[in-house]
């Protein structure tokens, strides 16, 4: 698939609404079948539980076949020249299936770190997905982060550890902040080229699917981005976008257990009716519904800012992540309690989501870290002030 880049007329102007355009329905329907084949809800549990630390087959056919890699990226930089809105839905499906492809990772964490550097270099590889980038910073990161300084810059090398970095298992390319003589910095560590100067460990993570790993570099070669106040920008740039893409991801995750346990309270019956007929199981899906249908509105509007060329899409981002975080929990818990004994067991999949929902709502800031910073964007007094 090749996705129609934008034309709306000039920077600024792009589809604030909330509803999808045609393009993005297309490219959801594209989307769903792929995964619907590639990547069942069913076959999940065992696919966790696979040494690699990703589906590289699904990868390869999210980049070639299907183009969506590179979305936001310019056509002049080897992308699609669409916009985060596009990616936003791409996420909203991968969340959807619990997809194990480090799309957040290189397609939205490291990719907006590259284009607010104006990278001409690694932007065009990491746009087609022929090299995965990762942002080396911990996972849970705000946006609100202090500049990091667990790793040093010093005669052309990179020396330090960074831990819980997402993404840095496959990561052919990685982006760590540094501290140095010269301030702070933004430097590319190309992981192929350096052996022995870049060691990563996995980490236990909660979230099989998406793979945690710390990152040592001993003296690593590194190519600056940006140093600096201009690095310390980019960085919260990167975190910014992917706290409101993560928002779309977890909307995809809520969207599933809504979906699922309906029609699962449907078919399964106790005293000779469908689960779904009493009114308690009425009454507490029809909440959810609600629940998603909002988080829906937010996560659509915050991925709007970050198209729209607003100034600053910090608060767009924080209301998002804040909100949709307690949704997908929510979603989740709901949907284990209400499919009743097979929810608990290891061969279904909904332990999956649930995990995916818990890990997502403590990744790039939890709620009350962002509903902090929110109140802190709009000058709301402090409690107690």
């Amino acid at each position: 698939m090749t996705t129609s880049p934008r034309t709306a007329a000039g920077p600024g102007s792009a589809d604030t609404g909330l509803l999808y355009s045609d393009v993005e329905d297309d490219l959801r329907k594209e989307l769903r079948t792929l995964l619907t084949d590639r990547c069942p809800a069913a076959d999940l549990p065992a696919r966790v539980e696979a040494e690699q630390p990703h589906d590289t087959g699904l990868w390869t056919a999210l980049a070639a076949e299907l183009g969506v890699t590179g979305l936001p990226v310019p056509m002049e930089r080897g992308g699609a020249g669409a916009g985060w809105r596009e990616t936003a839905v791409v996420l909203e499906e991968l969340g959807r299936a619990a997809a194990p492809v480090p799309y957040l990772a290189s397609s939205v964490l490291a990719t907006a770190a590259l284009l607010a550097a104006g990278d001409g270099r690694l932007l065009p590889e990491v746009a087609s997905g022929d090299r995965i980038a990762a942002l080396a910073v911990p996972f849970s990161s705000p946006p609100d982060l202090p500049f990091p300084d667990t790793v040093r810059y010093a005669d052309g090398g990179l020396s330090g550890t960074v831990t819980s970095v997402a993404g840095a298992r496959s990561a052919d390319v990685l982006l760590v902040p540094a501290s140095g003589g010269d301030g702070p910095g933004l430097y590319a560590v190309d992981t192929a080229a350096v052996g022995h100067t870049v060691r990563r460990t996995a980490r236990c993570s909660l979230d099989l699917t998406r793979p945690l790993a710390d990152v040592a570099l001993h003296a690593a070669p590194a190519t600056a981005l940006a140093t600096g106040d201009e690095a310390g920008r980019l960085l919260r740039r990167a975190l910014t976008t992917g706290a409101a893409l993560l928002a779309s991801e977890q909307l995809g995750v809520a969207q599933w257990c809504l979906s699922t346990t309906v029609a699962y309270v449907r078919e399964r019956h106790q005293f000779a009716r469908p689960v779904g007929s009493f009114q308690a199981v009425k009454h507490r899906l029809a909440d959810l519904w609600t629940l998603v249908m909002q988080a829906r509105a937010v996560a659509r509007h915050a991925v709007a800012a970050l198209d729209s060329g607003t100034a600053d899409p910090a608060p767009e981002a924080a209301l998002a992540k804040a909100f949709v975080s307690e949704v997908v929990v929510e979603a989740a818990e709901t949907a284990l309690q209400l499919h009743g004994g097979i929810g608990f067991t290891w061969e279904h999949p909904v332990h999956v989501y649930l995990k995916r929902a818990k890990s997502s709502a403590l990744a790039l800031g939890t709620a009350d870290r962002h509903r902090a910073a929110l109140a802190h964007l709009v000058d709301l007094p402090a409690a107690g002030a």
